[in-house]
């Protein structure tokens, strides 16, 4: 996966509403690119039909619409590799209690 590092540091403000923590840190995000007009994502969840993904879909499109070159967010949900808590960084696990 293509990962943009400016689009990506933008996403670590987007922040998972159940744990509180970065959607960058808890591993969600596998790839992300910029297109003339567009930014490509995706992304994976904690779980298979999470509820809380309408809320973090939102956040994340009105986080990258900021640039205003920037007409559409496509957000691609996958679940392969599934998520597991490997996928966190050091930190997100500490404030969780995983270390």
């Amino acid at each position: 996966m293509i990962i943009d590092k400016e689009l990506f540091q933008k996403l670590h403000t987007v922040i998972d509403p159940e744990l509180n923590i970065p959607i960058t840190d808890m591993g969600l995000i596998y790839g992300i690119e910029k297109t003339e007009h567009t930014i490509h994502v995706t992304m994976t969840l904690t779980t298979i039909g999470c509820p809380l993904y309408d809320v973090i879909h939102d956040e994340i499109v009105r986080t990258l619409k900021t640039d205003s070159a920037i007409t559409d967010v496509k957000i691609e949900l996958t679940f392969d590799p599934p998520w597991n808590p490997d996928m966190m960084t050091d930190a997100a696990k500490m404030e969780v209690g995983f270390l």
